[in-house]
């Protein structure tokens, strides 16, 4: 099944949106493929912006990282200003860190 357009515009980088910066929490809603995230809170849900198979890239301002459980498949220590990217397996409806 192909991706519809407005989906894939959500999440294509060159679209010309803008980073979200966003407060880090247990849960987090991105709208955008890059979010940078303030604080020190590790992720145990992510609400995916769209249905279908995607990446996520987020930048922590500290190490919290994420926590398996709820959606997120496997636990990742972050690294302060590095990029975490996250696939999102619509079929377990779970995401994976890449690495």
């Amino acid at each position: 099944m192909p991706i519809v357009a407005s989906d894939w515009a959500q999440l294509n980088p060159s679209n010309n949106v803008a980073a979200v910066t966003m407060a880090s929490a247990a849960t987090i809603a991105p709208t955008t493929f890059l979010t940078v995230l303030t604080g020190n809170v590790a992720i145990t849900t992510i609400t995916p912006p769209v249905t279908h198979g995607h990446m996520l890239a987020i930048v922590f301002a500290g190490t919290a990282g994420i926590t398996a459980g709820n959606n997120i498949a496997n636990t990742k220590a972050t690294v302060a200003a590095e990029a975490l990217l996250l696939v999102y397996n619509p079929t377990t409806a779970k995401y994976h860190a890449v690495g």
